[in-house]
């Protein structure tokens, strides 16, 4: 059982990550990639990332002793730095100091081999240049190409956290989260692999929502670092789909470009009507064209129905591209 402990001002020091943490993603999707759960949103990624990632043995057996199939990593390869982009996170990686590297990997050793018997010996040196190549190496084999749709799930679920805020503030916000967190004020509890009770302190407290997190929520070993809480986002039926296909074609008229525009910073199907000046039926029939053309991603919040552009969507309102 994983108990954060909050006070009233950690309450007010609450923030909800402004985009998925590419470091974050990275590292967990390694741990997607060597178990069996999660067939149906992932199994068609997994299959994508082995055959694609090319590494050489070396980098494999790094990235596999340095993360293993489950449980303690250290926390240098997730440093605060991560939410604000990619390269700052890698810079931060590369600047780690050598004495945290040494304590952390030695944390590491300290754990029991897992079930794949991946925790191979890492003799307490690890090359930081050497674990960067083979970071970015696998990111952009296996995680860059469907960064797109883990953009819009965290999106989508940013969505539903930011009108919980709106709604009823801190409170409410951590009321909403995934049902693997249970807030119980002034403790949001989870179930976890171990016993843990975590005082955050007047720190406050960064929600980080994942594509790659499954199951249980993640948190920092070292209660030193600055608190986040990575959680599972909620999954499109069909798991991880490319955004396109013949539906893009449909995408024809003023009707449906004015849809899209009123999508553009979230809205319910009701506010979509509204915006868009079309009936109920109407507005929902055409977020559900543009949900199958991969522009826009839907998540049910209560009893509402919440829609967000995907990067793909954003693009076509505004041109550039989304990437970490």
């Amino acid at each position: 059982m994983l108990r954060i402990h909050f006070t009233g001002e950690d309450l007010a020091r609450v923030r909800l990550a402004a985009r998925p943490d590419a470091l974050w993603e990275t590292v967990l999707s390694l741990h997607r990639l060597r178990d069996r759960r999660g067939g149906r949103v992932y199994g068609e990624w997994r299959d994508r990332a082995r055959a694609g990632w090319a590494a050489s043995g070396r980098q494999r057996r790094l990235l596999r002793s340095v993360v293993p199939t489950r449980g303690y990593f250290p926390d240098f390869l997730t440093p605060e730095e991560g939410a604000a982009g990619w390269e700052e996170g890698l810079e931060a990686v590369r600047g780690t100091p050598e004495e945290r590297v040494r304590a952390e990997l030695a944390v590491l050793e300290g754990e029991e081999p897992t079930a794949g018997g991946e925790a191979a010996p890492l003799g307490g040196e690890v090359e930081l240049g050497g674990l960067v190549d083979a970071l970015v190496g696998y990111h952009r084999a296996a995680v860059a190409p469907v960064w797109p749709h883990v953009h819009a799930r965290v999106e989508a679920d940013r969505a539903a956290r930011g009108r919980a805020l709106l709604d009823g503030g801190a409170d409410a916000l951590l009321a909403s989260l995934p049902p693997v967190l249970r807030w119980r004020s002034p403790v949001l509890e989870a179930d976890y692999p171990v016993e843990r009770d975590v005082w955050l302190e007047g720190r406050g407290l960064r929600l980080q929502p994942s594509f790659f997190c499954q199951g249980a929520p993640v948190m920092l070993y070292d209660p030193g670092l600055p608190p986040v809480l990575v959680y599972p986002v909620a999954h499109a039926p069909a798991g991880v789909r490319r955004g396109e296909g013949p539906s893009l074609g449909r995408l024809v008229g003023h009707t449906r470009s004015a849809v899209l525009r009123a999508i553009d910073h979230g809205c319910t199907t009701s506010e979509l009507a509204r915006r868009a000046g079309v009936s109920m039926a109407s507005a929902s029939q055409h977020a559900g064209v543009l949900r199958e053309a991969g522009l826009v991603v839907t998540l049910r919040h209560g009893s509402a129905v919440l829609h967000s552009l995907t990067p793909l969507g954003v693009a076509l309102l505004r041109g550039g591209a989304v990437y970490p």
